[in-house]
């Protein structure tokens, strides 16, 4: 019996000794990066069979104000959120679940020109669909709480800028549409 405990003891050491030396490791190379702790920050997050291993914030939230960075702090990513729903709507499509050239309202049936607008139009912004942040009426929805078919009733029955495939133009209206697909 005493030769297991003994065992374990050694196993929860070497193990606990491990986690230190990762954590130790990964803090000195972030460390290196974030150098200045009053400047900009990061927040990190390492995870292992999808289970957080290591996580930690590094610098300033908002360095004008002094407030550090942590774990729960709140990131405004904007844009940088179409990557993921691009990436989001190409796995439906690889599983067979949405096809990229089917018309939008085969998944918003009351969509005008829905027959016209494919989801692949919504990916490469050539869909035509004006862009909400463009509206002069966008103050009216701009602080509300909306749910994405509400953001999409706000701007569904604009004019469209140009017919779907003819250009290309940024458009965030369509991500909103491919969120909501």
């Amino acid at each position: 019996m005493r030769k297991y405990l003994v065992f374990a003891l050694f196993l929860f050491i070497n193990t606990f000794s491990n986690a230190q030396t990762f954590e130790a490791k990964i803090d000195s190379l972030i460390s290196s990066v974030f150098k200045d702790k009053n400047g900009p920050g990061g927040t990190f997050l390492i995870a292992k069979n999808g289970k957080p291993v290591y996580q930690k914030s590094f610098g300033k939230a908002n360095v004008e104000l002094g407030i550090d960075l942590n774990n729960e702090s709140i990131f405004q990513l904007g844009s940088i959120t179409k990557q993921f729903t691009a990436v989001a709507i190409l796995t439906l499509a690889e599983q067979g679940k949405l096809n990229l050239q089917s018309p939008i309202k085969n998944y918003i049936p009351d969509y005008p020109n829905g027959e016209n607008i494919t989801v692949h139009h919504l990916l490469t912004h050539t869909s035509g669909i004006k862009d909400f942040t463009k509206m002069k009426t966008l103050s009216a929805i701009a602080q509300k709480d909306l749910k994405p078919n509400e953001v999409i009733d706000f701007f569904k029955n604009e004019t469209p800028d140009f017919l779907p495939g003819e250009k290309f133009e940024y458009n965030n209206s369509g991500y909103i549409i491919l969120g909501y697909l």
